[in-house]
C-alpha cells in the first residue's frame, strides 16, 4: 500500500516529507462540507483529521496546514510509474490492482531471480522511495486475505511498514482483531447483522458453525466463515471477468434541483454517456431503470422505476423513455441524486426498423451517433455537446473535466 497516496504525492510535488508535512487533499475546499480525500500521518496524529473528515473540522488556525485540491490525472500517472516498478519483480499476470493505492503481488515465482520474500519486499520499497520519494507499507501472507489483513492491522503502524501473517498465526492474528469492521469485507451493515446474531469478535465468528452462518447470511456467511479461519483460495493469475449485465451512471448533484426541466437536462446528459458505452460494446438494452433521490429536507425519499423498451442503443431513442419515466413518477420534490441504468443486455444483431419510421432518417440518426462517438473518444466528451449543456442545471461540461468524480 502507498502510504496516504494522494497526500504523499502532493507532498512530493511540493518537496515536502510526507511523514512530516501537515497536508490534506480536499475536494470542494471552498465549502464547509468539503471532503478530505487523504491526509498525512501528522494530520491524523496531531489533529485527528483523516479520510472522510470535513472542511469545518479542520483547525484552520494552524498555519502549517496545506490544503491541496485533488489532481486525479497526476495520481493515475504516479500509479502507472509504481506499476512499472512492480513489473520489474513480478509478471503482469501476477499483479492485481485492488485500488489506486493498493496492489496484490504474487511473488512465488520471483524468488530464484530476486531472493527471499523479505528481500523482494525491501527492494520494492527501496526502488519506490528512491525514485518516487513515496513510502510503501506491505502486508505479507500465504494468500491475498492474510496479506491484506496484515497490512491493514499491523504494517501501517510499524516503522518499517512490513507485517507478515501466516496460516499458523491465525489464532494470534485474525482471532485477536478487536473490531469486526477492521476486517476487509465486513462493513457496518454486515457487522451489525453479525452482532444481532451474538457475534462480536473474529474469534466468535470462527467458532460459529458454518451451516448457521450460511443459513442466516447465504454465500456471504460462508465466505466470512472461511475468512475467519484465514482461508482464501483466490489466485491472482486467474482473472475473473464477469459479463456486463447492465450499464449505468449515477451522480449526486451539487445542490437541490427544484426545477424539473433542469433535472431533465442532467438525465439527457447521463443517458448520452451510457448510450455511447452501449454502442462501443456493440450491445443493445431492452430494460431501463431510473432512480431519483430527493433532498434530505424533503419528507419523501424519491422513486425507483424501470420499463421495458424495444431493444436499442440509440441516444435518440433512449432519452425519451427515461424522460417519460421521470415525468410519470416525479412528485415535484427537490432532486439531489440521479441514477440510470440499462439492463437486459444483448449483442447488437442489426438495425431494428419500424414500419412507420422513415428508414433513411433512422439510418442517418445511427450514423450520426457513431460519428459523434468517434469524435468524443478522440477529443473528449465535451468536444461535441448539445446546447442544453450550457443551460442552468447542466453538469456534463463540468464533469467531463473530472476524473473519478474529482478535478483532474
Amino acid at each position: 500500500m502507498l502510504n496516504r497516496f494522494f497526500a504523499s504525492v502532493e507532498c512530493v510535488k511540493r518537496r515536502l516529507n510526507p511523514l512530516e508535512a501537515y497536508l490534506v487533499v480536499m475536494s470542494n475546499a471552498e465549502r464547509a462540507g468539503g471532503l478530505v480525500l487523504a491526509a498525512t500521518p501528522k494530520m491524523k496524529s496531531v489533529h485527528h483529521i483523516k479520510t472522510g473528515s470535513r472542511m469545518y473540522e479542520l483547525p484552520t488556525w494552524d498555519e502549517r496546514i496545506i490544503i491541496a485540491p485533488p489532481r486525479m490525472k497526476l495520481y493515475l500517472k504516479v500509479n502507472a510509474m509504481i506499476q512499472a516498478v512492480f513489473r520489474r519483480y513480478v509478471p503482469a499476470e501476477f499483479i492485481h490492482v485492488y485500488s489506486i493505492d493498493e496492489c496484490f503481488l504474487d511473488i512465488t515465482g520471483s524468488h530464484l531471480l530476486f531472493g527471499s520474500t523479505d528481500e523482494i519486499v525491501r527492494k520494492i520499497q527501496r526502488d519506490i522511495l528512491e525514485e518516487l520519494r513515496l513510502y510503501v507499507t506491505v502486508g505479507i501472507g500465504d494468500n491475498p486475505l492474510l496479506a491484506k489483513l496484515a497490512l491493514d492491522n499491523v504494517a501501517k503502524n510499524r516503522p518499517d511498514g512490513i507485517a507478515e501473517w501466516r496460516y499458523e498465526d491465525v489464532p494470534e492474528t485474525i482471532w485477536k482483531i478487536k473490531h469486526l469492521e477492521d476486517v476487509c469485507g465486513i462493513g457496518h451493515r454486515t457487522a451489525a447483522h453479525l452482532k444481532r446474531m451474538g457475534i462480536f469478535s473474529m474469534y466468535q465468528l470462527s467458532q460459529t458453525p458454518l451451516p448457521v452462518l450460511k443459513s442466516a447470511m447465504g454465500v456471504i456467511g460462508e465466505q466470512l466463515y472461511y475468512h475467519a479461519h484465514g482461508l482464501d483460495y483466490s489466485r491472482l493469475n486467474e482473472k475473473y471477468v464477469p459479463d456486463n449485465k447492465s450499464y449505468g451512471k449515477s451522480q449526486i448533484l451539487e445542490k437541490d434541483y427544484h426545477v424539473p426541466a433542469e433535472v431533465e437536462i442532467v438525465i439527457r446528459e447521463m443517458v448520452e454517456e451510457v448510450a455511447m458505452r452501449l454502442r462501443q460494446n456493440h450491445v443493445d438494452t431492452s430494460v431501463i431503470h431510473l432512480s431519483v433521490g430527493y433532498s434530505k429536507y424533503s419528507i419523501k425519499k424519491g422513486f425507483s422505476h424501470q420499463a421495458k423498451i424495444p431493444s436499442t442503443n440509440s441516444s435518440h431513442a433512449l432519452i425519451p423513455y427515461f424522460l417519460e419515466l421521470f415525468r410519470r413518477y416525479d412528485e415535484r420534490e427537490p432532486v439531489r441524486s440521479i441514477a440510470i441504468s440499462c439492463g437486459k443486455i444483448t449483442l447488437k444483431a442489426g438495425l431494428q426498423l419500424n414500419l412507420f419510421e422513415d428508414v433513411n432518417r433512422t439510418l442517418n440518426h445511427e450514423q450520426l451517433e457513431v460519428t459523434v462517438d468517434k469524435i468524443r473518444m478522440r477529443y473528449g466528451f465535451k468536444s461535441l455537446m448539445h446546447a442544453s449543456s450550457l443551460l442552468n442545471g447542466a453538469t456534463g461540461l463540468k464533469r467531463s473535466e473530472m476524473v473519478g468524480g474529482h478535478k483532474g
